[in-house]
């Protein structure tokens, strides 16, 4: 498994944005709920625990999808905004998950796979799927805390 790609200082990614390297989805959750705690202080507003254990699954199933479907992880972005946080996860496959922009309903029989784009739709917002200029795609979602 490739690990993500750790964007190199003077990129023009907004100042906000936060690559960091992650190989899977527990650094992932981890990292994620680091920047929940930094950024949500308590004079600032507090993300109840249902909105970031929300944000949390979303961020294992984007991870795991990008390792598991997309031939690895090749990046991993985390931005928070006012009012929830912006995921990034970029991988090598050009492929788009046919669920991707579906209404989210549950597989009808479980076979072990299957609930994540469900999942991915529920629980976010502002889902994006964008080609990468040097393959891969990035998806994008917004997940909202407050």
């Amino acid at each position: 498994m490739r690990s993500a790609e750790h964007r190199p200082d003077g990129d023009s990614a907004d100042a906000r944005t936060r690559p960091v390297t992650i190989t899977s989805a527990a650094a992932a959750r981890s990292y994620v709920r680091s920047v929940v705690e930094e950024h949500w202080r308590p004079a600032a507003g507090t993300a109840g625990e249902t909105a970031v254990m929300d944000l949390l699954l979303v961020v294992s199933e984007l991870v795991a999808n990008a390792i598991r479907h997309g031939g690895g992880l090749a990046g991993f972005e985390v931005t928070p905004l006012a009012e929830g946080v912006r995921l990034s996860v970029h991988d090598y496959s050009d492929a788009v998950p046919s669920a991707a922009y579906g209404p989210g309903a549950l597989p009808r029989t479980h076979e072990g796979s299957g609930y994540g784009w469900p999942l991915i739709i529920r629980l976010s917002r502002e889902i994006r799927i964008d080609r990468r200029r040097e393959g891969g795609k990035t998806v994008s979602v917004f997940v909202p805390l407050m």
